[in-house]
């Protein structure tokens, strides 16, 4: 049964954040991906996550931050390495974050609304490829980082789900192998002997 849908899901694919270009999504464009983000399957309705867009200058602001933080932690750095820092925000137009902010819940344990907040990244992943633009749901150290997740604007009782960079990309981009969908699928046969 031929579908379009079927068919763009079966070839979506991240493109490299170096390669995502202006224009980015406007703000109504990005109203809409959050909304389509946050249309996940999220137990007892408590949206354990929340969003940052990250576009203007405040990408650059907190790329210098985030160079001076890396020099903070690894000691002096080559310059390239510190540019790189000033970068990591303002490589691609629209940058939004994606970020798990459990609820005291006795009925739902943490794990599962981080689970919910991952399947907002996808959404909100798949959604900016349908509109046409290309996209890349990336962590890195900040995202492990006290003082990172701080300069990027999470709480203290939060956690980095990804940041989805999204910008314009021109061409077919990259294709990496996949894996065989059969090697990952098996009949259930009875409980696991071990």
């Amino acid at each position: 049964m031929a579908s379009p849908v079927i068919d763009f899901l079966l070839a979506r694919k991240s493109q490299p954040i170096q390669e995502l270009k202006e224009p980015g999504p406007d703000s109504e464009q990005i109203a809409t991906l959050i909304r389509i983000a946050a249309r996940v399957p999220d137990h007892g309705r408590l949206s354990p996550w929340r969003f940052i867009v990250y576009r203007g200058k405040a990408r650059s602001e907190i790329g210098e931050m985030l160079a001076k933080r890396a020099v903070e932690r690894e000691g002096p750095l080559p310059e390239a390495r510190i540019e790189q820092e000033r970068t990591r925000f303002s490589r691609a137009p629209v940058v939004i974050g994606v970020v798990h902010s459990p609820v005291e819940n006795p009925k739902i344990p943490t794990w599962e609304m981080f689970l919910s907040g991952g399947a907002a990244a996808m959404n909100l992943l798949t959604a900016a490829s349908a509109m046409g633009f290309g996209a890349n749901w990336i962590t890195n150290w900040y995202a492990e980082d006290e003082e990172g997740r701080r300069i990027v604007g999470l709480a203290p009782h939060e956690r980095v789900i990804g940041f989805v960079h999204i910008g314009t990309h021109v061409g077919p981009g990259f294709e990496r192998p996949r894996p065989d969908p059969e090697k990952l699928v098996s009949e259930y046969s009875g409980p696991w002997q071990g």
